[in-house]
């Protein structure tokens, strides 16, 4: 029987993933992003258009330049804070993992090895496949909050990237079959 080690690792010694250089996203999948806040704004504003043929006496003049200027203002920041998120995504996948950096105010940066990584999947809405672009999803066994959606990439990188994800967890479901151990689920998926 072997002795069991657990020795202390150093902080400092740890590697860096800030460091590392990420990939940005598609500068078309801005487009995207803006096509759906514009479908989003249009909607507010016709919202407050109907409100305002029903209820008319709560819309004066003043109240109509105030809101007026409210939602422009508002419109406005909506249109920046995307573009600021959008700027700070990012994305890379190494020889064991994958990861996938976003955020403007909290920053959120998953790192995902690929022996976790059930399966990958290849997304494309209407206006994402009219521009060329697509989504990779990793699934894992950790559950939604460990998934991660890497949108924005072009389609032919996104087939790529599901092809290599694909050939790294694959050599992980041979061994599951070939082990004898769990031969029920090698006939299973016979």
């Amino acid at each position: 029987m072997t002795k069991f080690i657990n020795e202390n690792i150093e902080i400092n010694e740890l590697p860096n993933f800030d460091e590392l250089q990420l990939n940005r996203l598609q500068s078309k999948y801005f487009n995207v992003i803006a096509i759906n806040l514009s479908l989003f704004n249009f909607l507010v504003l016709i919202l407050v258009f109907v409100i305002s043929y029903f209820k008319s006496e709560l819309f004066s003049n003043r109240v109509w330049m105030i809101m007026g200027a409210f939602i422009g203002v508002m419109i406005f920041l909506s249109y920046l804070l995307a573009k600021l998120s959008f700027n700070k995504k990012g994305y890379a996948f190494r020889t064991h993992d994958a990861i996938y950096k976003s955020g403007l105010i909290s920053e959120t940066t998953t790192i995902i090895p690929f022996n976790r990584v059930q399966h990958v999947a290849l997304h494309q809405g209407f206006i994402s496949r009219k521009l060329g672009l697509a989504s990779i999803e990793l699934f894992t066994a950790g559950g939604s909050s460990s998934d991660i959606e890497i949108p924005g990439l072009l389609l032919e990188e996104a087939q790529k990237i599901k092809n290599l994800v694909s050939q790294k967890i694959n050599p992980i479901l041979d061994t599951i079959e070939t082990d004898p151990t769990t031969s029920v689920i090698k006939d299973f998926n016979e």
